[in-house]
């Protein structure tokens, strides 16, 4: 490998040093706690390039529009045995400080709603999802970092001014019970991209921690051609097999995958099969590849790296070529592995990797959060030899495709 560059100065977002609910009173208005740091909380990695590439990757940042399809941007506490009593509390810090040096333009923000577990242990309550979006909103009206994106315009605009655009996500419908009409509500309140199901089994369809997916119900069916008519794009990330399959038959318009690997590569029931993404891609849908603790391992990798993500990108790539993939990395600022123990029961974490022997890392290196994880799969695309019109596909441009096609005009 030629000469690296031993100090990278990523290009960075106007940031005033706002730090969430800083207009409240610790201790009067909420309970404080001690927060993982957004910067430096695990030794900083830069994927190794020479000085050239490096002034080429800088330059991307800088003129492409680099999106994440499906991260978690808000700051968990040092000690993530204290996450039980946090999430009651209902409020969430977003990373503000780590985002202004992560090189993104577009976050489709999933917030913290499958452990939105304020009234509940099991979260996807209708009462408590609300009220983690009404918080955060809250938060996002103190700061000039973040905007929220509704529309496509929204977007263009964040990228033009130097923002971020926060496109609200949710991982599940579970929280719209039977209530259809209710899809109509998430989206008033500015909720474009949901997923069907989650871990368990729902009104709609099935999760991948189901060990029988029944595939997608007459409720489930009645869902997606409401969010096709609303102009909500849907994701399948966590359904089970079947529900996904038959979300993409059903649906009108392109789906995403939002964060996935390939079960090919591991054969876990958190991946997908590759004739799912073969249908997603035949409906001109996209593939966003993840790179949670533990989730994109390879045999070739066993050890979580930015190499055993990317050999599932590649892999995706090859089978339904570089129009239908994107990243979807699913990052955030904090202790990622330890709050997968923590949580292990409520994510299905047990059953993701049911069956397969894997080492565990304290943090996927390179990829560990999102202020570091783009700007290095930048850097590995051009060190790879992708093309600028590749890259650019790849960061943004296959996701615009998909919104056009999906969100109202």
């Amino acid at each position: 490998m030629s000469e690296t560059v031993q100090k990278v100065q990523t290009k960075t977002k106007p940031y005033n040093g706002y730090k969430s609910f800083q207009y409240l009173e610790p201790g009067e208005d909420y309970k404080p706690y001690k927060l993982a740091k957004e910067i430096g909380r695990v030794e900083p990695f830069t994927y190794p390039l020479s000085e050239e590439q490096e002034k080429e990757v800088q330059v991307i940042l800088e003129d492409e529009l680099i999106i994440s399809l499906h991260e978690h941007t808000f700051v968990c506490p040092e000690n993530v045995g204290e996450i039980f009593e946090f999430r009651r509390q209902g409020r969430d810090w977003t990373g503000y400080e780590g985002l202004s040096v992560s090189g993104l333009d577009v976050v489709f923000e999933n917030y913290m709603d499958g452990t939105a577990m304020i009234t509940s242990n099991a979260g996807w309550k209708w009462n408590d999802v609300i009220h983690d979006l009404g918080i955060r909103y809250s938060d996002f009206a103190h700061q000039d970092l973040v905007i929220r994106a509704d529309t496509i315009e929204d977007i263009y605009r964040s990228k033009r001014e130097g923002k971020i655009a926060f496109v609200t996500s949710l991982e599940s419908a579970t929280q719209i019970e039977n209530e259809i009409d209710r899809v109509d509500v998430l989206y008033g309140l500015g909720v474009r991209v949901m997923g069907i199901a989650y871990s368990e089994a729902n009104a709609l369809g099935s999760g991948l921690k189901e060990k029988n997916d029944s595939g997608l119900t007459v409720f489930g069916h009645k869902v997606v051609k409401r969010m096709n008519k609303l102009g909500m794009t849907i994701d399948v990330s966590h359904c089970g097999d079947k529900t996904a399959m038959d979300v993409i038959e059903a649906s009108e318009k392109p789906i995403f995958i939002t964060h996935v690997g390939s079960r090919a590569l591991w054969n876990t029931n958190r991946m997908k099969p590759d004739y799912v993404f073969e249908a997603c891609a035949a409906k001109g849908g996209v593939i966003g590849i993840e790179a949670a603790p533990h989730t994109t391992l390879t045999a070739n990798h066993p050890e979580h790296s930015i190499e055993s993500v990317m050999e599932h990108f590649e892999h995706v790539v090859k089978l339904v070529g570089i129009d239908h993939v994107a990243f979807g990395l699913d990052t955030l600022y904090g202790d990622h592995v330890g709050l997968h123990h923590v949580f292990a029961n409520a994510l299905s974490i047990g059953e993701s990797h049911a069956g397969v022997d894997f080492e565990e890392v304290s943090y996927v290196k390179g990829l560990e959060n999102p202020s570091e994880a783009y700007p290095n799969v930048v850097r590995w695309l051009v060190n790879k030899g992708y093309s600028r019109e590749d890259i650019r596909k790849v960061m943004g441009e296959n996701i615009m495709r998909v919104l056009k096609e999906t969100w109202v005009k």
